[in-house]
C-alpha cells in the first residue's frame, strides 16, 4: 500500500535529512551556545539515529518518556492502540496505522529538541519552509499583483463578479496544497509558475466541487447577520511557504470583499510534517513581505500586519492539532478547542493529513458521505480544500473513483486531483 512505502521509504528519508540538518548547523550551535550547544547536537542526533533503526526495523512503538505538556495524551493513545491489537503484541512501525506512526514520528523528533536545551527551539524544518517561500517568488509576485490590483476596484464588483473572484482565489488555495514538503520528502515543491493562468484547465480534476455552497454560506451569513455578530471564517492552515502565502490573500479577500468580518487561523503548536506552519512562519512571512522590494508584496504585508494588530486577523495554535487524534474525538480530547469552532460560520481545512483526520483516514469506499465519514464532527460548516496525496477519499459519485482508477493507478497519492468538500453540520 501506499502507506507501506511511506514508511519504508519516505520517513526514514525525512529522519536522514533532519540528522543531517542538525550536523550541518554545528558550527552555529557552537557559536551561540559553546561546548553546551555542541553536546546537545550529539544527543539529539543520537536519539534520532536511534529512532530511524527503530523504523526500519519494524520495533514496537515505545510510550514517551519526556514531561511535555502532550505526553499523557500520546500514551493514553499508544494504549488504546494496544488493546485494538486484540493481544497480537505491541504496536509497531509496520504493524500500526499509518496516520499514528507518521504522527507520531514527527512528536519524537520534536522530543529530540525539546530534551536538549540549549537547541530545543531549533527547528529542523525551518530551512525547507524558507527555502520553498523564496523558490515560488514569482508566483508570490503574481498573486500578490494580482490581488492588490483586484482591491482597486473591489468596491465597484457586482455579486456575480464578487463570487467568480471568490473561486478564482479558493482554486488557488486548493492547488497552493500541492507546495508539500513531507510528501517530496523535503525535495524542491516549490510554485515555479503563475498560480492563475491554469486555473482553467485544472477544473476537470477537481472531483468534488462545493464552491457554490461555500459561496451561499456566506452571502447568507452576511444577509442573517445583525449588528451584533461578526461573520467569522477559521482556516486550519497546512503548509507554510506557498500554500500559506494563498490562504492569506484568500482570508484578505474574504475581509475586503465584506464575505467575512474576522479570520481566525489554526497552525500548529510544534514543527510538523516537514512543511506545516507554525506561528514562528505565520509571522516570518508577513515580515517578508513587508519587507520585500516589490511594491505589491510589501503592500500585502503591511496589511497583514495590520489586521492582525486590530484583531480582524486572529493566529491560535492549539496542542489538539499535533496528537495522533482524529477530529472525531475533538469534542472529548480538546473541547475548549471544540468550543471555538463552534463560534465560526465557516471552517476551511487546508490540505492532506486534515483531511485524513476528518475522515479517521479509513479505506472507505469512494461513495460514502462526506456527512457519515466525519463521524459526529460537526462543529460548524466545513469544507476540506485538499489536493489527494494519500489513498483516503469519500463523496465520489458512484462509479467516479473506479473510473479514474482504470485509467490513472496513481490518482490518489500524486497530487493531481483536487477537492473542495462541503458538509453543511446540520
Amino acid at each position: 500500500s501506499f502507506a507501506y512505502f511511506t514508511i519504508k521509504d519516505r520517513l526514514p528519508q525525512i529522519l536522514t535529512r533532519v540528522i543531517d540538518t542538525l550536523h550541518r548547523h554545528k558550527n552555529e550551535f557552537f557559536e551561540e551556545h559553546g561546548e553546551k550547544g555542541v553536546e546537545a547536537e550529539k544527543r539529539a542526533i543520537s536519539f534520532l539515529s536511534k529512532l530511524r533503526n527503530e523504523l526500519q526495523t519494524d520495533k514496537p512503538v515505545t510510550p514517551l518518556e519526556d514531561e511535555l505538556p502532550d505526553a499523557a495524551l500520546w500514551n493514553q493513545y499508544l494504549d488504546y492502540q494496544r488493546n485494538l491489537s486484540n493481544g497480537n503484541g505491541e504496536p509497531s512501525w509496520f504493524q500500526s496505522p499509518w496516520l499514528f506512526v507518521e504522527c507520531y514520528m514527527y512528536r519524537r523528533i520534536h522530543a529530540a529538541l525539546a530534551q536538549n536545551p540549549p537547541i530545543d527551539n531549533f527547528d529542523v524544518f525551518k530551512e525547507g519552509k524558507a527555502q520553498n517561500f523564496f523558490e515560488s517568488q514569482e508566483a508570490v509576485i503574481t498573486l500578490c499583483t494580482y490581488f492588490q490590483e483586484l482591491l482597486k476596484n473591489i468596491k465597484d464588483l457586482d455579486e456575480k463578479q464578487l463570487q467568480e473572484e471568490l473561486f478564482k482565489l479558493l482554486q488557488v488555495s486548493l492547488w497552493g496544497n500541492k507546495c508539500d514538503l513531507s510528501f517530496s520528502a523535503g525535495e524542491d515543491s516549490s510554485q515555479k509558475s503563475s498560480p492563475l493562468q491554469s486555473l482553467k484547465n485544472m477544473i476537470p480534476y477537481i472531483l468534488v466541487n462545493d464552491m457554490e455552497k461555500l459561496w451561499s454560506i456566506l452571502v447568507n451569513a452576511k444577509k442573517r447577520n445583525t449588528e451584533k455578530s461578526n461573520v467569522r471564517v477559521d482556516i486550519i492552515l497546512d503548509n507554510a511557504g506557498f500554500e500559506l502565502l494563498s490562504d492569506l490573500v484568500l482570508a484578505d479577500f474574504l475581509l475586503s470583499s465584506k464575505l467575512a468580518d474576522e479570520v481566525h487561523f489554526h497552525g500548529k503548536s510544534i514543527p510538523w510534517y516537514v512543511s506545516d506552519t507554525t506561528k514562528h512562519d505565520f509571522n516570518w512571512t508577513i515580515k517578508q513581505l513587508q519587507s520585500a522590494n516589490h511594491m505589491w508584496m510589501s503592500r500585502c504585508g503591511i496589511n497583514w500586519e495590520g489586521n492582525l494588530k486590530k484583531g480582524v486577523w486572529v493566529y491560535r495554535d492549539h496542542m489538539f492539532w499535533t496528537l495522533p487524534h482524529d477530529f472525531s474525538s475533538m469534542a472529548e480530547v480538546a473541547p475548549d478547542l471544540y468550543a471555538d469552532l463552534q463560534k465560526s460560520n465557516l471552517l476551511l481545512f487546508k490540505g492532506d493529513l486534515n483531511y485524513r483526520k476528518l475522515t479517521g483516514d479509513r479505506k472507505w469506499e469512494y461513495s460514502v458521505p462526506f456527512h457519515q465519514a466525519l463521524n459526529k464532527f460537526h462543529p460548524a460548516p466545513l469544507c476540506s480544500l485538499r489536493t489527494l496525496k494519500s489513498d483516503t477519499q469519500v463523496g465520489l459519485k458512484p462509479g467516479q473513483g473506479e473510473q479514474i482508477q482504470a485509467s490513472e493507478p496513481e490518482w490518489m497519492v500524486n497530487g493531481k486531483y483536487g477537492i473542495v468538500q462541503f458538509d453543511a453540520a446540520l
